[in-house]
């Protein structure tokens, strides 16, 4: 897969002032309102068993709308995530199909960019396109681990990642990186959501929706409790359907299944380096 917008691939030798800059431009370019190549809400939660891959079942709904008919193929949901070795990034591409593993590919690419918050996709982005250029299949979503519109130029690694290929993206991340949630997000319930609200901060009016605070698992009882995920839009998605779909494609663990398993089959290909 070819970037649409080669001109917006993260540039390691950028100074910060003009990485951020770039990152505007990203932001700028960025759609968040939905244009899917498929109805999300015919994108549903099945409850057949889970393949041999592990994965849960996130299915096309029968008899709903004909965007779900026999001459349209369920949508193709990529999920990305990285691994690490010292200075080398593992960035690791799931591709499911109607709740099937249709494409699991990588790339190991050494890094040239420390960790600077807010500038990760600067940091993970050479890889992650690395990693696009081995996929065969087309994605029509693509979730990535880390924020999207929840950053404060809204150009997170989902954004940035999702406007280069021009794809219709969703960032999630386990720790939120700027604005403030509507509620309190202590010990909510599974199921539970409540709106991420840009501040000052952030490079949009206050108060903002920039995304969601999701409860996507949560222990029945006892005194530990499961923080939140926080999801945002990266490109060609609103906030209200990126964290509808994140929670569809749940499988009973606290992250969807398509960035559970990039992520699992990130380690897969570290510990085979590491064993090396």
């Amino acid at each position: 897969m070819e970037p649409a917008r080669p001109d917006l691939l993260p540039d390691p030798s950028l100074s910060r002032e003009e990485m951020e800059a770039l990152q505007r431009t990203v932001a700028a370019d960025a759609e968040f309102t939905d244009r899917l190549p498929f109805d999300p809400a015919v994108v549903t939660r099945s409850t057949r068993p889970a393949d041999t891959t592990g994965s849960a079942q996130s299915t096309l709904a029968s008899g709903t709308t004909d965007m779900a008919s026999d001459t349209h193929e369920p949508p193709v949901i990529a999920g990305v995530d990285q691994a690490f070795v010292d200075d080398t990034a593992i960035s690791a591409i799931v591709a499911l199909r109607d709740g099937e593993v249709i494409e699991r590919t990588h790339a190991v690419t050494d890094l040239s960019v420390p960790y600077i918050p807010g500038l990760l996709s600067f940091r993970e982005g050479e890889a992650i396109v690395d990693a696009f250029a081995t996929l065969n299949c087309e994605p029509d979503l693509a979730c990535f681990d880390g924020s999207g519109r929840i950053h404060f130029r809204q150009a997170g690694l989902a954004t940035h990642m999702g406007v280069i290929f021009d794809l219709p993206a969703i960032g999630i991340a386990k720790n939120l990186l700027c604005g403030t949630p509507r509620e309190s997000v202590d010990d909510r319930p599974e199921g539970w959501r409540t709106p991420i609200e840009s501040t000052d901060a952030v490079d949009c009016p206050p108060g903002t929706t920039i995304g969601y605070a999701h409860q996507s698992r949560q222990y029945d009882s006892g005194s530990q409790s499961i923080n939140p995920l926080y999801v945002s839009p990266g490109h060609r998605v609103s906030a209200e359907t990126a964290v509808d779909l994140v929670a569809v494609l749940g499988g009973g663990y606290k992250l969807p299944e398509p960035t559970r398993l990039a992520d699992s089959y990130a380690d897969e290909v570290k510990s085979q380096i590491v064993d090396e």
